[in-house]
């Protein structure tokens, strides 16, 4: 996807947000359910403004800050190489965002029969994978992948890390979308995997590079 029609696509999602949230904006109570704890129960609550609004103008930002950043990286140059790929990223968080926020607005009018856990685990195993995807194609940068101070410092670091860890994204992610099946214990399905992973690239990254430096 062109970063023309990523910004076009993304900010049409956005702009949907806005107006479905000022159309319900006065069904919604004064209080809006904004936060779950792992047995599905609301433990946070905000005002009806920031429910309704918050997560549109989070979504403004990081379509702002993911087009800015690129252009400010020393090493740009490289992402533009999988300039497609992320572009397409961006699109995917902001539906991944706005998939949230509809499941927020369900709950607060009143359609509490689904457990939040539960209907957000296949959304972030999807991201998780597309995760995987989209790092498996990064190349060295300061902003995008699996950032170190070691794959920071080597391109072969950089490509063996980002090879492998592209992999076990994916499995995280697919982790993730499995926990739907196990009810309370869904989240541990996604959290296990994907704190291991991070854990375990971080240490080899570390590993890689001093076997390179010998």
């Amino acid at each position: 996807m062109n970063t023309k029609l990523t910004t076009i696509f993304s900010s049409l999602i956005i702009l949907v947000l806005f107006l479905l949230g000022a159309f319900f904006y006065d069904a919604m109570p004064e209080q809006m359910a904004s936060h779950w704890n792992a047995n599905d129960e609301v433990d946070g609550y905000m005002n009806r403004f920031w429910g309704v609004y918050m997560m549109p103008l989070i979504s403004v930002f990081i379509l702002i800050l993911f087009f800015v950043l690129p252009n400010i990286d020393p090493l740009k140059e490289n992402i533009l190489a999988f300039r497609k790929e992320f572009n397409l990223f961006i699109f995917v968080i902001i539906i991944f965002l706005a998939y949230i926020w509809l499941l927020t607005l369900l709950w607060n009018l009143g359609y509490t029969s689904f457990k939040m856990g539960t209907a957000i685990l296949p959304a972030l195993g999807f991201l998780f994978i597309f995760m995987g995807y989209l790092i498996r194609k990064s190349k060295r940068n300061w902003f995008i992948g699996i950032r170190t101070p070691w794959t920071l410092s080597s391109d072969t670091v950089w490509a063996e890390i980002h090879r492998i860890g592209g992999a076990l994204f994916m499995i995280s992610g697919f982790f993730a979308i499995l926990g739907v099946f196990f009810d309370t214990y869904g989240l541990w399905f996604t959290l296990v995997p994907i704190l291991g992973s991070t854990l375990f690239l971080y240490i080899y990254s570390y590993i890689l590079y001093q076997r390179e430096v010998k």
